[in-house]
């Protein structure tokens, strides 16, 4: 059994054609409603009604497809999953306290790097006991500054990953995330050579449960969002699961506060990003077996204290 799935992980990696998917289907979002429902190809097509739609202050929802066939990746540990990324992101805000400081000082009023970004941990909703805590540890003896880095990965079946790092030695974290990637089957990649696929945007999740997707779609587009994506549907999900599926937000930074202040108004619950994320240009289909390997890769990467978040192009 082993020798097989061997033989079925090296076959995908081998493989020369990985098909790659751009969002198959686009909604034409007006302040009045849904005005048109078409495929990117006609989109692409007809630039008269692209025009059109430009001059009345269009947006844009991608609909992610109905995915045929059981993702046993997409079950495990979901909310495990949710509280994990926010033990990364209080993780991440406070070793940008700590660089602040190192850079500034203690005090907020003669050190404004520190003051933005205790407004930006206000935002995030960052318990005050964190940032207190790290703002202490700034002064302890033999604490150095965090240096942020980039490291780009390739995964099985064509997927690329990219991995965020805030660390205070950098050769301790370039030694850990490349014995993750060489014991878990993927590969580091040069520098640019995964980032492309890539861009980087103001993300908030809303918790598809929690809202009605008309309601959502209207408060984006009034508060100045540029996407809003929604998550994929599986065939065989159960209720459990599509209570934990999240839409995402995706703005700009100068609209971000924005979007959060009017979701507040409205009592939306929301989970905000850690600054940016990183979302892929087109997404790319793997098979079960690579979706697996490639989440328990993304699984050891994200154990280690030094990464701060794993992105991917896999579907």
């Amino acid at each position: 059994m082993a020798s097989l799935r061997a033989f079925g992980v090296i076959l995908q990696k081998l493989s020369p054609n990985p098909v790659t998917h751009n969002c198959p289907r686009l909604f034409h979002l007006h302040r009045n409603g849904l005005c048109s429902l078409s495929s990117l190809a006609a989109e692409a097509s007809s630039s008269e009604s692209k025009m059109k739609c430009r001059g009345n202050q269009m947006r844009r929802i991608w609909m992610s497809p109905v995915c045929m066939g059981r993702r046993s990746s997409k079950i495990a540990g979901r909310k495990g999953a949710q509280d994990a990324k926010k033990a990364k992101l209080y993780s991440r805000i406070g070793k940008e306290v700590v660089s602040a400081v190192k850079k500034g000082g203690t005090s907020p009023i003669s050190n404004t790097l520190l003051a933005a970004l205790l407004e930006k941990a206000k935002e995030l909703d960052v318990p005050k006991e964190i940032l207190d805590r790290n703002i202490k540890r700034a002064s302890e003896k033999g604490q150095e500054a965090y240096i942020e880095k980039i490291y780009e990965v390739y995964g099985y079946g064509g997927a690329s990953m990219v991995v965020e790092v805030s660390t205070d030695k950098i050769n301790r974290s370039v030694a850990a995330v490349r014995e993750v990637v060489k014991d878990y089957g993927g590969k580091m990649a040069d520098p640019g050579s995964v980032m492309f696929k890539f861009r980087r945007a103001r993300v908030v999740n809303v918790k598809a449960s929690d809202v009605d997707k008309d309601q959502l779609l209207t408060i984006s587009l009034d508060a100045g969002a540029e996407d809003v994506i929604e998550p994929p549907e599986y065939e065989d999900d159960t209720e459990e699961e599509r209570s934990e599926r999240y839409y995402k937000i995706v703005t700009s930074t100068e609209n971000y506060s924005g979007i959060l202040s009017k979701l507040r108004e409205e009592n939306i619950k929301f989970e905000p990003d850690s600054g940016s994320e990183l979302l892929p240009i087109s997404s790319i289909e793997v098979d079960d077996e690579a979706m697996d390997l490639n989440k328990e890769l993304m699984d050891k990467l994200l154990e280690l204290d030094d990464v701060d978040a794993v992105y991917t192009d896999q579907k």
